[in-house]
């Protein structure tokens, strides 16, 4: 409990430190550089290396495809009815499509599961969240900024993505020993990300009020907290006929907020940095209140 409470403390000081002007202008940027070039490869190799691979955890690996996918083939067969752009569109793909499943959903799964659970969390995680922001994610990103991407600038865009070069590197290093020291000192240097992306979402949160903007938010916060867990439940539970404490923690990471990452990729690539912001700072609070809804409704099956 003790991981939401610095999750919430860390987000209302971004917002006041905005308030006061307790940081520079900037400080959101550079947060955001140093998340994306440090914190998230370090903990992505930490997870890959030790990760144990189990067949039995494939629905937790698939989880977050399905929703990333489902929610682009949902909104860019909408486009046209909606009348977005492609910078609105893309940055709704993003951050109604990928979950926050490490930041908020793995203290999340301590809190209502237990940590000998955290296993499951990882595996939506790595192989899952973030293994889909490093490919089709920035190839998302990539489209909806520049209308087009070319299979070259999307092998250059991926391969130069720090995560996913530390995904890789995991991977290839799996069966070599890591100094104690050095894995330590990756898990430190992970466990940066919570404090620096709650500040920086909370500095940049902006409540604006236009009705443009409410339309976009209901559309993105409906599909991730309310229709994404209740497909999940859909396919996992009702068709394929799924049970357990997997399952649970599953159809539980399927409720989380829009991921952190997704939002500040968002920004990065000149999508609309009215919604990636207001998605995050709107929906993590907000999935305080729905996912332990959810986690009643799952607790069941």
């Amino acid at each position: 409990m003790d991981s939401l409470v610095l999750l919430v403390f860390c987000f209302l000081f971004g917002m006041v430190a905005r308030k006061l002007e307790l940081l520079p202008s900037s400080a959101p940027l550079v947060l955001n550089n140093f998340i994306i070039n440090l914190s998230m490869p370090a903990v992505t190799f930490y997870y890959i290396h030790k990760m144990v691979l189990d067949t039995s955890l494939l629905f937790p690996v698939f989880m977050p495809w399905i929703m990333f996918i489902l929610s682009f083939v949902i909104f860019k067969s909408l486009q046209k009815k909606l009348k977005f752009d492609n910078k609105t569109m893309g940055c709704l793909i993003l951050t109604s499509g990928l979950g926050n499943t490490s930041f908020v959903g793995f203290p999340m799964i301590t809190a209502f599961f237990g940590a000998e659970y955290l296993g499951i969390g990882v595996m939506v995680d790595q192989p899952g969240s973030f293994l889909i922001l490093s490919t089709l994610g920035i190839a998302t990103a990539a489209y909806f900024s520049s209308g087009s991407v070319s299979p070259l600038l999307l092998m250059k865009k991926v391969a130069t993505f720090p995560p996913f070069q530390a995904m890789i590197l995991a991977l290839c290093l799996r069966f070599l020993a890591i100094p104690d020291w050095a894995s330590s000192a990756m898990k430190t240097l992970g466990s940066t990300i919570t404090p620096l992306a709650m500040v920086s979402v909370g500095y940049q949160l902006r409540f604006i009020k236009s009705g443009g903007i409410l339309k976009k938010l209901f559309l993105g916060l409906g599909y991730k907290l309310l229709l994404a867990p209740a497909v999940i439940y859909l396919l996992y539970v009702i068709i394929l006929g799924g049970s357990g404490k997997v399952i649970q923690v599953t159809l539980f990471e399927a409720s989380m907020a829009p991921m952190i990452t997704a939002g500040i990729i968002s920004i990065q690539y000149g999508l609309d940095e009215e919604l990636a912001t207001m998605m995050l700072g709107v929906g993590i609070p907000l999935s305080f209140i729905t996912a332990p809804i959810w986690y009643y409704l799952f607790s069941g099956v």
